[in-house]
């Protein structure tokens, strides 16, 4: 089975998303996509505003309902550091029969060569970059194993990000289309990021 992973805070998961693992999971021929929100990313500084619990539900509630979409709490239930090579690692042990791709932005593409035990995980699995508005994938810095690690999908322009539905919900404008219904219900109704 062909297993796409999504790794992300998810604080919270946005359409824009649902529309990247879908083009990633029709441009690689992949059977699933595994979303799993980090428990504390290693890239970002700030704490997320809804707990571990609430992104893990806006997760399950952003992807049920659809053929190839599952969620995971894999890094959650692991706690610490979310780091993909140990991740993935500990996905190869539970499911040895499973071939894995890592979908990310072409905004993270670039930063590859930084990543934690890149050579690592490289050897473990292949990426699926997506191109994101005013990003271009460049993997000039990036050694010959991880640019054949790489490959290129394209999907709709979608500038959208966690940041901006977290701020506009705080403001009480409104995020409707920009969430699932039930993801933006979910957020109403717990007053996730209201100040």
């Amino acid at each position: 089975m062909k297993v796409g992973l999504m790794g992300g805070t998810f604080d919270p998961i946005h359409i824009g998303h649902l529309v990247a693992a879908e083009c990633a999971a029709e441009t690689a021929g992949l059977d699933e996509v595994w979303f799993m929100p980090t428990n504390v990313p290693p890239h970002k500084d700030r704490a997320p505003g809804a707990t571990p619990k609430q992104r893990l539900e806006m997760v399950r509630l952003a992807t049920d309902g659809h053929p190839k979409f599952r969620t995971s709490d894999i890094e959650l239930a692991k706690g610490g550091i979310s780091y993909s090579v140990e991740t993935v690692s500990l996905l190869k042990q539970r499911y040895p029969e499973h071939s894995f791709y890592y979908i990310i932005g072409a905004d993270m593409v670039r930063y590859l060569p930084k990543w934690y035990k890149i050579e690592e995980l490289v050897r473990m699995v292949r990426f699926i970059g997506l191109n994101r508005p005013g990003y271009e994938p460049d993997l000039a810095e990036a050694d010959e194993l991880v640019r054949q690690a790489v490959q290129l999908a394209e999907m709709p322009p979608i500038d959208l990000s966690s940041t901006c539905i977290r701020s506009r919900s705080a403001s009480a404008l409104s995020i409707r289309y920009l969430v699932p219904d039930r993801v933006r219900e979910y957020i109403e109704v717990n007053r996730i990021y209201e100040t």
